[in-house]
């Protein structure tokens, strides 16, 4: 760790991608608002032809731009979203998060201190939370909320080393933009859902850029129902589950994988060189697949 700079937000980018949610960006960006140190700027990526109207003021500039695709371009619009932005520090934060008050300076202060990928806790949100569109303040949604029970516990203070770079969920996390820039961002070659965080991950970790949990950067999840397991995204995390394991010799996604072989679609073991598909899921097991009321995949 190089010694620590004065923590500033002015050196800071906040990238999210949208499409279809505008309800869930309007509560983004009123939390990025209450921030103790604000953002440089907001970069909006909109995955579909039209802004949302009447968002409100995030207290920091915005940057839009638009990126078409189907499916849903999620690295380009990642890739996209950073090539636009001028900050020093790129914060990703996923459109359903809305961030606490102190997110951007933990994320600020993190990367004053050192060069690392950053990792901050989300925590999820009820139903209840946001079913009237806004989302109520701070000291409720630390009540409302609930931790993932397959993540770690977040450092009290200050960073927490993470030797596994595989634990980067792309719903909020940060580093710095050279560091992005030193691998070429997202590989765009992952299509649709699943796998490009994880290779993104793997490839930093790969230059020698160490994992960092850290304190302070809370985030809130809105909820949205879910699919347990996520068939509706079978063909996609099979085909870049097996991209993954061409380029880096093991397998991601390894518990989705699981559910699937337990559900019998697919021939596959973590010592596999490749996954035999045994059958699609039909349309009614993907309906029944859909959680409305659970907070976790």
């Amino acid at each position: 760790m190089t010694r620590p700079r004065a923590p500033s937000g002015d050196a800071t980018s906040v990238l999210t991608l949208v499409r279809g949610r505008d309800d869930r960006l309007r509560n983004l960006m009123r939390g990025l608002a209450r921030q103790s140190v604000p953002p440089g700027e907001l970069v909006i990526a909109w995955m579909q032809p039209d802004r949302a109207p009447d968002l409100p003021d995030p207290g920091c500039p915005v940057r839009h731009l638009h990126v078409p695709g189907e499916p849903m371009p999620l690295a380009a619009a990642r890739n996209r979203a950073a090539a636009a932005a001028a900050g020093e520090v790129f914060v990703f934060l996923d459109v359903d998060c809305i961030p606490g008050p102190t997110l951007v300076a933990a994320y600020a202060a993190a990367a004053a201190a050192g060069t690392g990928l950053f990792l901050g806790e989300v925590v999820y949100l009820p139903p209840e939370a946001t079913a009237g569109g806004a989302a109520p303040g701070p000291a409720a949604l630390d009540r409302l909320g609930r931790a993932h029970p397959a993540r770690p516990p977040i450092p009290e203070s200050g960073l927490r080393p993470e030797p596994d770079a595989g634990q980067l969920w792309g719903l909020s996390f940060a580093l710095p933009a050279r560091a992005w820039r030193s691998v070429g961002g997202m590989d765009e070659a992952y299509v649709g859902y699943g796998g490009e965080e994880t290779d993104l991950a793997a490839r930093l970790a790969g230059t020698g850029l160490p994992t960092f949990w850290v304190a302070g950067a809370r985030a809130y999840h809105q909820h949205h129902p879910v699919h347990v397991p996520p068939l509706q995204h079978f063909d996609a995390i099979l085909a870049n589950a097996e991209r993954f394991r061409a380029r880096h010799g093991r397998w991601c996604m390894t518990y989705w994988l699981d559910q699937f072989r337990a559900a019998g679609l697919i021939d596959w073991d973590a010592a596999a060189p490749a996954i035999r598909l045994l059958r699609p899921p039909r349309p009614d097991e993907v309906a029944a697949a859909l959680r409305p009321d659970a907070l976790f995949s």
